[in-house]
């Protein structure tokens, strides 16, 4: 028995699969560049931090790890966004649940925010 794809969009595979797919991670990265304040400041953030984590005297791991931090918070911004899109497809109503759904993804955004200077602290105060 061939399994049922769950959507029409699954079908492809192999290179086009992964050619696909970079396009669609172009696309949601312009989107989120255009529509998101945010990311824009935490992009502008990464263009400052990432080219002082390669001048900074680091230890290779130590230098990963002030990258690794920082990219860290674009994924969860993107994410974030990609939840905070969502709630705003289903309902622009006010809901308990959608602020609970924001409120959190906030959360991990500040969480990753608070990693990036433990991690900078850390590694430049070795």
């Amino acid at each position: 028995m061939s399994p049922v794809n769950e959507s029409p969009f699954k079908g492809k595979t192999g290179l086009r699969r992964v050619w696909n797919a970079f396009h669609y991670s172009l696309a949601g990265l312009r989107a989120a560049w255009r529509s998101e304040d945010a990311f824009r400041q935490e992009v502008l953030l990464a263009a400052v931090l990432l080219p002082l984590a390669f001048w900074l005297p680091a230890s290779g791991s130590g230098r990963a790890l002030l990258v690794g931090s920082v990219l860290l918070v674009l994924i969860v911004e993107l994410l974030n966004s990609a939840v905070e899109a969502t709630v705003d497809r289903i309902s622009l109503e006010n809901h308990r649940l959608a602020k609970r759904a924001k409120d959190i993804g906030s959360a991990a955004v500040f969480v990753a925010l608070l990693n990036v200077a433990a991690v900078w602290g850390c590694v430049l105060l070795e």
